[in-house]
């Protein structure tokens, strides 16, 4: 099963998207687990993820975030997906990171 981490400033923000792509997993039968944690519990809660999706508001940290999880993918997620709070296709995004 993969794992998906969505990293924010404080955890909160990214919640209901976290909501949103798990309706949009369980509609297409993807088994995954989604998350969503603050950027401060990276190395603790990112560690074993599969992929790492930064909400917009800390995309800056991609590359130290990308340092403290060597070998996952870390990307940020596009602020009009985020806004529109898309979570089929954040799921997507993720997906494609993984491939």
């Amino acid at each position: 099963m993969k794992k998906i981490i969505l990293l924010c400033a404080a955890g909160m923000s990214t919640s209901m998207l976290v909501k949103k792509m798990q309706e949009a997993a369980a509609a297409e039968s993807y088994e995954c687990e989604i998350a969503a944690y603050p950027t401060s519990e990276a190395t603790t809660k990112a560690a074993d993820a599969d992929v790492i999706l930064l909400g917009p508001q800390v995309r800056f940290q991609k590359n130290k975030i990308a340092e403290q999880c060597p070998g996952i993918p870390v990307d940020a997620i596009d602020m009009r997906m985020y806004g529109r709070m898309d979570g089929a296709g954040v799921l997507k995004f993720a997906q494609g990171l993984m491939a």
